[in-house]
């Protein structure tokens, strides 16, 4: 062991070993692991080693397809063979429901590019494993590249072929404790003091006091997962062929063959947290009892599922921890005020994920950004909320229990809930105000009456007319709509305009105007799409998305320049929004200012009545409209206000469903549909807003090369599309005569021009007025056209009137 590397991988799981052969095979070769026992000597040793394609998030279930092809590559490189059994898998649905979420996940798999999958009936599921009852099937989902790995064997070679690389591995060496240094970090270890520029937590089971020893909380838990592995099976002996990894989503169980019996996997309803602050440091190839009652309705169902079962006995008992995020996925990338400091924790799907984040952090870590979006498991799409013990009991507890639940994309789930509310949130569930939660936060969704439920669903809900409503108010009187659930950060100082001007691609706006800005990265990649407000008296705001508040911290803080301050005051300024033809009347009857005076997109302050404000003339919705800023304490006052003032006027409150459609219906673009850090103003269409002209600004080489190349091979359009009962979302695929030529980001229904709107990422050529498409929503395809932007007053004459 040298006193001095570039970086230190702390843990010797799949994960750790991972991000220790990307660095090394990307060109970083003074590199070393440390782990407190010997590699695997956690989870990694008993995990069950499945690997498959599916994912929640699409980002995410191209690096599991990343991983699944690199386990071959790492066999060959290191000489350490990784056992693995390519035998196919099988996701099953037993209700209606379930079968219609399996063929839509069917068809975003095409979205992504992952062709090796299809969709089976019960008859070839129980051909491709003749032991299982397909009694209740509906059908199913099959993929060619499934099947497990020999775990142990996995996890040496990854190390075998970082050695191979240059990277050292250094096992029995706990470490003690981190110090921040001027240059890095200084790892404190059993055989000495390691000095380091980065230090990337990989400690799985221990990641939680890793985190401790850079004064981080971390939130993550371990939970206890069972399997057990049976004796051996005859029918599955008198087999030519191994039978396919199997998850039967109904029966909250996975199989797969071991030798001549079989792996039978559960994730329990009935969840059991373990060591929520981090597995003792002597642990490492123990296990926990077996509970056989707590899963007794999971193994019943298992046991009839594969009747086989009930004639063997078990060989083997596995009652393991796996450390688990809010909501599952991986916690990955820096974290701010921690230069060198790198997380890739909370991998509780290690052998599937774990070639993913080790390629996506070494690309950070050395290029500045990952290649992909994986914004899906960035470390910061959690803030210092989710350190709380009992919110991450409960969500980690939730997504547990939910593993194989349908949730549905109408569903609000409670875990963690309600955290934090704004102050007028009693007196808006008091007017049947449904919430939705963003960042701990909760945002109203949508108004109801007294006894209303929503009836969750992957097709048009029961809040269908309601939200048409809410949509109605808006464009022929004016709609009010709670918008504490945008972020809002203050800049101040001599430098901060010079830096905004810098960091920011966009024209900056002058005193009292507002304008809208992209940001990018060094490699042109959107990192924002904000909007700048130069309040006129030397302070400035920047405003965005709420969830992204802690992400877009870090960037700030990353690239922040002397003489500048800044400050995230979204906790502390909260407010409301008016919509609609009506809403400037609604406000000449609270201020004597010049409020009929104030342009498309300027700013200033107002008095409205008692509460002095902050007012943008600006609107996502298509319409005259204002954004008016208060003080927390202010947030009850000022909504009372406002519903008096709009009384004759139609005023009618609104929540966030009303607002996609509307700006649907504008082809107006949100983050993480129509913008991402994966995609390019030019794609985008946000290079609209690029000051071209201006000095220098980041990224602006990179956007140059777009603008005077070939451009972007796709760009977002606008779709109608003759939908019945259900409208897309997002991921749908896009097609022409059969032929995959995009995807869509995000759709709904426009409720005023009456017609299902998709925005979709297609190919360029076809991105013209009147191009025959179709789409598949919910499993079932669609025709399409290709529509002009902004379908609803397409000149923007009414939000400017």
């Amino acid at each position: 062991m040298k006193t001095h590397y570039r970086a230190v991988v702390i843990g010797g799981g799949v994960v750790g070993a991972s991000v220790l052969y990307h660095l090394s095979k990307f060109g970083w070769k003074d590199v070393c692991l440390i782990e407190r026992n010997v590699l695997t000597a956690g989870s990694s040793w008993h995990a069950a080693g499945g690997f498959h394609a599916l994912n929640a998030d699409p980002n995410i279930a191209s690096l599991q397809a990343y991983t699944i092809d690199l386990l071959s590559e790492i066999e060959r490189e290191s000489g350490h063979s990784v056992g693995m059994h390519m035998t196919g898998g099988m996701t099953l649905a037993g209700t209606p429901d379930r079968w219609e979420w399996l063929q839509s996940a069917y068809r975003t798999f095409q979205s992504i590019g992952i062709e090796d999958v299809h969709l089976i009936t019960p008859e070839e599921a129980g051909e491709r494993c003749p032991i299982m009852s397909t009694h209740g099937i509906l059908g199913g989902m099959w993929a060619d590249r499934e099947g497990y790995v020999d775990t142990t064997g996995t996890v040496h070679a990854y190390a075998g072929a970082a050695k191979k690389y240059g990277a050292e591995v250094i096992e029995r060496n706990r470490v003690l404790e981190l110090n921040q240094t001027a240059d890095g970090w200084e790892v404190v270890t059993e055989k000495g003091t390691i000095q380091t520029e980065h230090v990337i937590n990989a400690a799985g089971l221990w990641a939680k006091q890793v985190g401790r020893m850079a004064g981080i909380e971390l939130p993550v838990s371990p939970l206890n997962h069972h399997y057990l592995i049976s004796d051996t099976i005859p029918e599955i002996e008198a087999l030519d062929y191994e039978i396919p990894l199997t998850v039967d989503l109904e029966g909250f169980t996975y199989v797969r063959q071991d030798q001549k019996g079989m792996l039978l996997g559960i994730y329990e309803v009935d969840h059991q947290h373990w060591m929520m602050d981090g597995a003792p440091w002597e642990y490492g190839f123990e296990l926990q009892q077996e509970d056989p009652d707590r899963i007794e309705r999971e193994l019943t169902l298992g046991f009839e599922r594969y009747p086989v079962l009930q004639n063997v006995g078990v060989k083997t008992w596995v009652n393991g921890a796996f450390t688990f995020s809010p909501d599952g996925n991986p916690l990955v990338g820096p974290v701010r005020g921690k230069p060198g400091y790198w997380c890739a924790c909370a991998v509780m799907a290690g052998f599937l994920q774990g070639g993913g984040v080790g390629k996506s952090l070494a690309e950070w870590m050395i290029h500045g950004e990952p290649e992909a979006d994986v914004f899906g498991m960035d470390v910061a799409r959690y803030g210092d909320y989710a350190g709380n013990k009992r919110f991450i009991k409960e969500t980690t507890g939730q997504f547990y229990t939910r593993r194989f639940v349908m949730t549905y994309p109408n569903e609000q789930l409670p875990a963690g809930r309600p955290l934090r509310m704004a102050g007028a949130y009693s007196d808006m569930t008091s007017a049947g105000c449904r919430w939705g939660a963003s960042w701990g936060l909760e945002v109203p969704l949508y108004f109801a009456p007294e006894g209303f439920e929503e009836t969750p669903t992957l097709k048009r809900s029961n809040a269908f007319d309601l939200v048409a409503e809410e949509c109605r108010a808006v464009r022929e009187g004016v709609g009010l709509l709670d918008i504490s659930g945008f972020s809002r950060f203050e800049l101040s100082g001599d430098g901060a305009g010079a830096w905004l001007d810098r960091i920011m691609a966009s024209t900056l706006p002058g005193p009292g105007r507002a304008r809208l800005a992209p940001m990018l990265s060094a490699e042109g990649k959107l990192k924002g799409d904000l909007t700048v407000f130069n309040w006129g008296d030397g302070t400035w705001w920047i405003m965005g998305s709420y969830y992204l508040r802690e992400w877009h911290m870090r960037w700030f803080h990353d690239h922040m320049d002397a003489g500048v301050g800044i400050r995230d005051i979204s906790d502390a300024t909260v407010g409301f929004s008016l919509s609609g033809p009506n809403s400037r009347a609604v406000m000449e009857r609270l201020t004597d200012g010049p409020i009929a005076d104030l342009p498309f997109m300027g700013c200033g302050s107002f008095d409205l009545g008692l509460i002095r404000a902050k007012v943008g003339r600006l609107s996502v919705t298509g319409e005259l409209g204002y954004e008016i800023h208060c003080g927390a304490a202010e947030h009850i006052g000022l909504r009372k206000l406002l519903l008096k003032a709009g009384e004759g006027l139609g005023m009618r409150e609104i929540g966030f469903n009303a607002l996609l459609s509307l700006r649907l219906e504008k082809s107006f673009g949100i983050w993480s549909a129509e913008f991402t850090q994966g995609y390019t103003p030019g794609q985008t269409g946000m290079d609209r807003w690029i000051a071209w002209d201006k000095g220098d600004f980041l990224g602006r080489d990179a956007a140059l090369a777009e603008r005077d190349g070939n451009g972007p091979d796709q760009v977002i359009a606008t779709l109608k599309i003759d939908a019945e009962d259900a409208d897309a979302s997002g991921y749908e695929p896009v097609w022409q005569d059969g032929r995959r030529v995009g995807f869509v980001t995000s759709g709904g229904f426009g409720h005023t021009v009456g017609s299902s709107l998709a925005m979709a990422m297609i190919d360029r050529d076809l991105a013209v007025e009147g191009t025959v498409l179709s789409v598949h929503i919910v499993g079932a395809e669609r025709a399409a056209e290709v529509i002009a932007p902004s379908p609803y007053d397409p000149q923007g004459q009414a939000m400017r009137a």
